[in-house]
């Protein structure tokens, strides 16, 4: 079957290197699952992996052109991504080091939610992700292709599917030190203040990024 699909070995191996290296979503899924453990970690990752595919599918429609084309649009969605980044690092900063165990059990699924909510915000409002899919699939799609989105959309897929196996590795090692963390709310609360800066900093460079 045709899918207008070319050099796919290279763009797995190339989206790795994309996916593997320190980012925003790198740094959110360490934090989670260091600090709330491999459950927060999990949901963040498929959170994260719905806005791979909200991205996708936009870039794929002709939307993510308009926000490449779009000066003010770019403004919008970059100050918003900012705006959450900061929002999540003084939130990080402030947060106790301590948890009622109580409220913990009684409200496991809002966590999950908010975890999953969260990934989905981050990679949303990320406008480096949509310009980035927008200059980076279109190279592995065959010209007789180009005008065809299933071919944008089979690479999200694909993309999405790496990104969730390389996320999950990386909760499932940070996790193991979660339980270590977690009882000890010292250091609990100087590994959110410290992830909080990190935040903080990013939101800054996404504010003043440029195209």
């Amino acid at each position: 079957m045709n899918t207008g699909i070319v050099h796919f070995e290279a763009f797995i191996i190339t989206a790795f290197l994309f996916i593997a290296s320190p980012g925003i979503d790198t740094m959110f899924i360490i934090n989670k699952s260091l600090t709330q453990g491999k459950i927060a970690g999990v949901f963040s990752t498929f959170g994260i992996n719905v806005g791979v595919f909200i991205h996708t599918f936009f870039a794929a429609v002709g939307l993510s052109w308009v926000l490449a084309q779009s000066a003010m649009a770019f403004m919008i969605v970059k100050y918003l991504g900012a705006a959450y980044l900061i929002y999540l690092g003084i939130k990080s900063i402030l947060a106790k080091g301590e948890e009622d165990d109580n409220v913990a059990l009684s409200n496991v699924e809002m966590k999950r939610r908010k975890h999953f909510t969260s990934g989905i915000m981050t990679t949303l409002f990320n406008p480096k992700v949509a310009l980035f899919f927008l200059s980076f699939f279109p190279q592995f799609i065959a010209p007789s292709a180009v005008e065809d989105k299933m071919p944008f959309l089979l690479l999200g897929v694909v993309y999405a599917g790496i990104a969730i196996l390389w996320f999950l590795l990386l909760t499932f090692l940070a996790s193991t030190f979660s339980s270590k963390i977690q009882g000890n709310s010292t250091v609990k609360k100087w590994m959110n203040k410290g992830a909080g800066v990190v935040f903080i900093l990013m939101g800054l460079k996404v504010a003043f990024s440029k195209k």
